[in-house]
């Protein structure tokens, strides 16, 4: 078996579980997730099965979309209402004007920090081990891009937003930021990515569903590598040509620059990069 998974995980279990739930339902090992999703969050989890697992950067890369809920006036060691409530402000409201201004200041590249409660790993250490731990560390700012982010509900104390972001980039933290800039604090409540890249939640099944197809000898819920990925198609129609594509070198071709799904005549056989007319391997399958 081997393809995508477009996978609503639910809330309270891990990327993680998923995969382990997964590699008993499908008897397969050779399983990986293309961007960790916490336990309170649900949403679309993107899942490499088999060979698939080659292009789970790729994937990683992608744009992701989420609605993430909040509420103001007190701020957790995690950022996020499964923490430990740290520290309470005194403004506990704000309007919708003063929300929507500071929403715009957040649009575009920013830098963001970490939480500590994450799996990046300083000196060898997973963050969140320490932070376990009690021990708090420097994190280095890393550059994120907030795509979009608008106001779907506020009441001046508890709201939803809609938030398009480039990978990395911690809702948590986003909104961490947001109360700060606010002069009070902001913690998360709910989180759902409903987008990675072009898997929305619309197409996405859910463990159990997964599990019955697969009882019934169903694979409705794979998607092939060739056509997940929306590249232009470019055939090879000569041996030679074909040879030289799977051995890793240049190929003539006529075609314009950019990143193509390749052919050996009808066969799929990876993916490839066309520069100055020549066609090189990236992924071959």
């Amino acid at each position: 078996m081997e393809g995508i998974v477009i996978l609503n995980k639910p809330k309270g279990i891990t990327s993680f579980d998923v995969i382990r739930e997964l590699r008993k339902i499908f008897s397969v090992r050779r399983i990986g997730h293309t961007g960790t999703l916490d336990p309170l969050a649900t949403g679309v989890l993107v899942v490499c099965v088999g060979k698939a697992t080659k292009l789970a950067q790729d994937i990683e890369n992608d744009n992701k979309t989420y609605i993430a809920e909040f509420e103001l006036g007190y701020k957790t060691d995690s950022y996020d209402i499964d923490g430990r409530v740290i520290a309470v402000s005194d403004r506990k409201v704000v309007s919708v004007e003063e929300l929507k201004r500071t929403l715009n200041e957040f649009k575009g590249k920013i830098s963001q920090v970490p939480p500590m409660y994450s799996a990046i790993k300083v000196n060898g250490k997973r963050l969140y081990e320490l932070a376990r731990k009690g021990i708090e560390v420097e994190r280095d700012s890393r550059q994120v891009e907030i795509k979009n982010i608008e106001i779907i509900e506020f009441d001046g104390s508890k709201g939803k937003i809609l938030c398009e972001v480039s990978k990395g980039t911690y809702i948590r933290s986003l909104i961490y930021d947001i109360g700060e800039r606010l002069e009070t604090f902001a913690t998360m409540t709910e989180l759902e990515r409903i987008k990675v890249g072009k898997s929305c939640i619309e197409k996405a099944f859910t463990l159990d569903e997964i599990s019955q197809l697969v009882k019934q000898g169903k694979t409705d819920f794979l998607i092939s590598l060739e056509d997940y990925f929306d590249y232009e198609k470019i055939k090879i129609d000569d041996e030679k040509g074909v040879n030289l594509f799977k051995n890793g070198q240049n190929c003539k071709v006529t075609a314009v620059e950019g990143v193509y799904r390749v052919y050996d005549r009808d066969r799929f056989i990876g993916f490839g990069i066309v520069k100055k007319d020549y066609l090189k391997g990236y992924k071959y399958f």
